[in-house]
Formats: structure tokens, sequence, C-alpha cells
């Protein structure tokens, strides 16, 4: 498999996700040797295998939050990642919450599944680190008191992940200069929720960030009423971004949208 982001689900809401009406195992970035899981929700071991994924292969497994539809098979994910700790190997990394849970919620990582990766690390909004040669920065998510999203620094294109947020001013200065952007859109033009983002609130975001593609994805039930579709085209025509509606087991070559005479560094590492 080369360079590729693969979307093992697309759903985003309790109705969604419960009923299976979209996939909610998250997302596969491949990118060279390096395999990352982003979110793995229900169904993340299912959809992997129909999708030709192996567990065994992962090199990093990333949780944006705490909670069910992000992170509820990060345990079997580790687990399946290193036969239950028989071959202690990848990486772990979350919000602060999803590994040491807080007053209100209990974390969704169970102390000895966290054991089980070589090394595990929770980062905060604006932490730097490096994965073999893919440098990151958790950026700013508006949702949860410690969720965050990713960017991912690849040597030819940079590839973000809002997760769930709610637009703000320190959502576009994180993922301005990002190739792609895989963007969660809750719901359509007409409804909104604290917490994210409608088609209203990624019109505004793209304006400003201007990537070279723009993927929604984590739709609720108001947006697949709506059309997913329907409302990328529609944001396009706003925009001039390339918008797609992710699908389940949608697969995008982020070579296709690299930008090889300007490639992205972090020189702070």
């Amino acid at each position: 498999m080369e360079d590729t982001i693969l979307f093992l689900g697309t759903g985003g809401d309790s109705i969604v996700v419960g009923k299976q009406m979209r996939a909610s195992g998250g997302i596969i970035l491949k990118f060279g040797q390096t395999v990352m899981h982003l979110d793995p929700g229900p169904g993340a071991l299912i959809k992997a295998k129909q999708q030709g994924i192996n567990p065994r292969e992962t090199t990093a497994v990333f949780v944006s939050h705490n909670h069910l539809n992000h992170c509820s098979d990060v345990n079997s994910v580790l687990s399946a990642m290193t036969y239950s700790g028989i071959d202690k190997r990848g990486i772990l990394v979350t919000d602060e919450e999803t590994l040491y849970g807080s007053d209100e919620e209990v974390p969704m990582v169970s102390k000895y599944h966290q054991n089980l990766a070589e090394r595990f690390m929770t980062v905060k909004r604006g932490s730097k680190f490096g994965i073999n040669n893919i440098n990151i920065i958790a950026t700013h998510a508006k949702h949860t008191a410690t969720s965050v999203g990713y960017k991912f620094y690849a040597e030819k294109f940079t590839v973000s992940y809002t997760g769930d947020t709610a637009y703000c001013k320190e959502l576009v200065e994180d993922h301005k200069d990002s190739d792609i952007i895989i963007i969660n859109c809750k719901y359509p033009l007409a409804f909104s929720q604290p917490g994210h983002m409608n088609a209203a609130d990624v019109e505004n975001f793209l304006n400003k960030t201007k990537p070279k593609l723009a993927i929604l994805t984590h739709f609720g039930i108001k947006m697949l009423d709506a059309d997913p579709i329907y409302e990328a085209r529609e944001i396009q025509k706003k925009t001039g971004v390339q918008v797609t509606a992710a699908k389940d087991g949608l697969s995008i070559s982020p070579k296709s949208y690299a930008n090889a005479a300007n490639q992205r560094k972090l020189r702070t590492f």
C-alpha cells in the first residue's frame, strides 16, 4: 500500500454510529513505512480487516479525545497490535483524559492496555513530537477540556485532522499551511451544536486556511439527511477549495496533493 489516507468509518453521532448507518472504525494514515490509526471507534478491527489492514503493522495509535465514538476500540487495537503484549511495540498517543480520566469521565484506555505499547504519551494543544520521519503537532480542538487534533508533517506533504471541535481562531492558525485537512463536520448549514462544526463553520474555516483538499467526515444524522456530497459541493463553490465528502472505505493518495517544491519540515525538533 502506497502513501494512503483510508477511512474505516465516517459516522459522527450516536444515531449514525449506534445503527452503523456509517461505520466508525477511525482513519488509517500510511506515510512510507509509518502506519497510524486515528480515533479507533466501534468496529475498528472489523473494518480494518475488511479493508485489508493488518493491525500488527500499526506504528502508532492516536486518540483525539475520550468519547466512545472516537476511542471505544482503542484497547482492542492495542491488543491486536502487540499480541496482548507478547510483542511489546508501537506507540499510543492520546489527550490526557483518554489515558488518565477526569472528575467527570473514566479513562477509555485501561492501565493494562496502555502498557502493551512500547511507549505511550499524552499530548496537549501545541505539543510537538516525532514518530519515525513524521513530525507531528497536537492542534487546538474546542470540544472537551483536553481534546486535540493532529497535524502530520511528511516529507512532501502535510495532512491535518481537526478532530471534534467548534470553529475558533486557533483552529485556523494551526491548520492554515496544510495540504490536506480532514474535517469533522457533523452538521449541515441549518443545524449546530456546541463543540462541533457545521457546513457554515467549515466554509469560514476553508476561506482562511485554503488547503489543496478538504475531506469532510464524522457525519451526524442531520448531515446524512442533507446529503454530505451536496454540502461538500456547496462549500467548494463558496470557497474555491476542492472539497470531498468521505465515504466508508474511501482511499486517497496524499502525494497527489503534495507540494514538492516546498517540503514541510518542523525545525524545532
